[in-house]
Parts: C-alpha cells; structure tokens; sequence
C-alpha cells in the first residue's frame, strides 16, 4: 500500500461531496474484480485480481471442503464475509473520524450460513445462497466519549455502509457468457 497522509475524513470527503452536488454523474462509480488462471492447475483453486486498476495484488482462492474443495485458502464465502467486513469497519472509522470520535479498538467479525445441498443439487428444496449472515461489531471508543455520540456513530455507519445495505436489499445481477 502507499503511504498516504493522514487526512482527516471531511479533508478528503467534503471536496467530494460539493462536487458531487454539482456533477452528481461523477459519484456513480463501478468496482470489480476479476478471475484469472486456475485453468492450468485444477478446479479447486484460482487467483482474483480486485479492483478496477492494477494495484498489483492478486489473492489466491480456493473452494471449501464442504462442496470437495482443499479449503486451503479463502472461498469465495470467506471473501463475501471479508467484504462486509472491511466495508462495516471502514465505514465506522470514517464516521468515527468525521464525528471526532477516537476508537481504541475496533473489530467486525462476520459469519455467513450456506447449506451446501443445494448447490451439489443433493436436496432440490434446499436453497442455493447464504441462509443468513451474521455481522458482530466489537467497538471501543476513548473513556468519556458520549454514549449518543456513540449511537449516532453506529446507526450511521449502518446506513452507510454499502455493502452492508447492498446484502440487506438485494440487487440485481446480470450474467453473460462469451465462447459458449
């Protein structure tokens, strides 16, 4: 990673935030991320390179034993939770800072519930996604720090966070095939 200054969140926010009320077509952004290899090892593992620009950062993935996989590194569960996770913690801290609170510790652990049946097609009334996931916030904030403040902190990083609220509402997902 580069080191960066260390702006305080409205020093690099607010800029932003006026410009994207003048030009509201500059906000709307697209991540990504992308497969690649594994063709050449086995169906068991792979690479994915996040990110819309090369950041020169490749993560190895692999699949879960429930469904035959080695689970010799992160499944692509593991990674749905890593999302929600990074994106939660990072909302809060944003928050946090914009809200001048300061945050001893901060730690958001998130599970997700799948029944593989479904997707070995084992049991055809078994649904193929995660039954239910779980994300437990572990939050400490400096002695003193108002327990409002508090609230008010984390109600918002919940409404913020947008994979947090991308996983809540749903979206649709369009797929398409090249060379079928």
């Amino acid at each position: 990673m580069t080191d960066h200054n260390t702006a305080s969140v409205p020093e690099r926010q607010d800029p932003l935030r006026e410009r994207y009320k003048d030009a509201p077509d500059e906000a709307a952004i697209t991540d990504r991320a992308r497969t690649t290899g594994g063709t050449d090892t086995d169906p068991f593992h792979g690479q994915v390179v996040p990110g819309s620009e090369d950041h020169g950062v490749t993560w190895p993935f692999g699949i879960h034993r429930a469904v035959g996989g080695h689970h010799d590194a992160p499944n692509p569960g593991d990674v749905l939770c890593a999302a929600l996770a990074v994106c939660l913690d990072s909302t809060i801290r944003m928050i946090a800072d914009r809200l001048g609170v300061t945050l001893n510790f901060l730690e958001v652990d998130v599970a997700a519930d799948v029944d593989v049946r479904g997707t070995l097609l084992v049991d055809r009334t078994v649904p193929v996604g995660f039954q239910a996931m779980r994300c437990h916030v572990d939050i400490e904030a400096v002695e003193g720090t108002d327990p409002k403040v508090m609230q008010k902190l984390l109600a918002a990083a919940e409404h913020s966070c947008v994979v947090l609220q991308t996983l809540r509402s749903g979206v649709p997902v369009e797929t398409s095939f090249d060379g079928a």
